[in-house]
């Protein structure tokens, strides 16, 4: 069971990974959400994986770890809204520039016409 824990915690990772140095905004987003969720897995997996176990009290000998599930818990409302703002971070970045690279690099000349028309209204 942990070696398929860690595994996905792995692939998740790489895969994040490889989002993020993606030159588009979508995959930046996915790629970190991907990550959040590798996180996720590993401090769920810290807790020490049991079965037939009270959650904290019951009739079995031993009890489950709440903290790592309280943290997990914590970490995915932590992770939404981390992956909403980048959201509207990604939507205002393409309303303004124009495109949707994370650097800026490519630029249409459509987008080039559209800074310089607000350049010229905002001085006016």
């Amino acid at each position: 069971m942990e070696l398929l824990y860690s595994s996905c915690v792995g692939l998740l990772v790489a895969c994040g990974v490889f989002l993020i140095l993606r030159a588009r905004t979508f995959p930046v987003v996915l790629g970190l959400t991907m990550l959040s969720y590798a996180v996720n897995l590993f401090l769920f997996a810290s807790g020490r994986l049991t079965m037939n176990k009270a959650a904290v009290l019951g009739f079995s000998d031993g009890y489950a770890d709440p903290l790592p599930q309280a943290l997990v818990l914590t970490a995915i409302v932590i992770g939404f809204a981390m992956t909403a703002f980048v959201v509207i971070l990604a939507i205002r970045g393409r309303a303004d520039l124009g495109n949707d690279h994370v650097n800026g690099s490519e630029v249409n000349t459509s987008s080039r016409n559209v800074g310089s028309q607000r350049k010229e209204q905002s001085k006016a």
